[in-house]
């Protein structure tokens, strides 16, 4: 096993159109509780996401207190959570975390087997 440096994490709320107004709510009560970066509402499937959605970044520090904020406030909404370790791929396959349904990733965008600089 390897041992991989977290930097942060990225939780992703999947919404459709009827599902936009709580999963602009959930976002942006996530962003006003938390030291959390709030993407744009993605009305169209973005990266190797295959539904609407909002990106939610947040140091590793804080897993332990957003990611059970989630859990409790979600609704029916589906919450994708990574971790940030400059590797996209393993990130998202290996390292991931759903509430809900699992949802098909678009894996083929990461180049398998090399480190990025960045997580999605």
């Amino acid at each position: 096993m390897t041992e991989a440096l977290i930097r942060g994490y990225h939780a992703h709320v999947y919404f459709d159109a009827a599902s936009l107004a709580q999963a602009r709510a959930l976002c942006e009560g996530a962003a006003a509780r938390f030291a959390v970066t709030m993407g744009r509402l993605h009305q169209q499937p973005v990266g190797p996401h295959p539904d609407w959605s909002c990106q939610l970044a947040f140091a590793a520090e804080l897993f332990a207190e957003v990611v059970p904020w989630l859990m409790l406030n979600r609704g029916q909404l589906v919450v994708f959570v990574h971790p940030l370790t400059g590797n996209d791929l393993v990130d998202h396959r290996d390292l991931a975390l759903w509430m809900g349904a699992v949802r098909p990733l678009d894996l083929s965008i990461f180049p398998a087997g090399r480190p990025t600089d960045e997580g999605r």
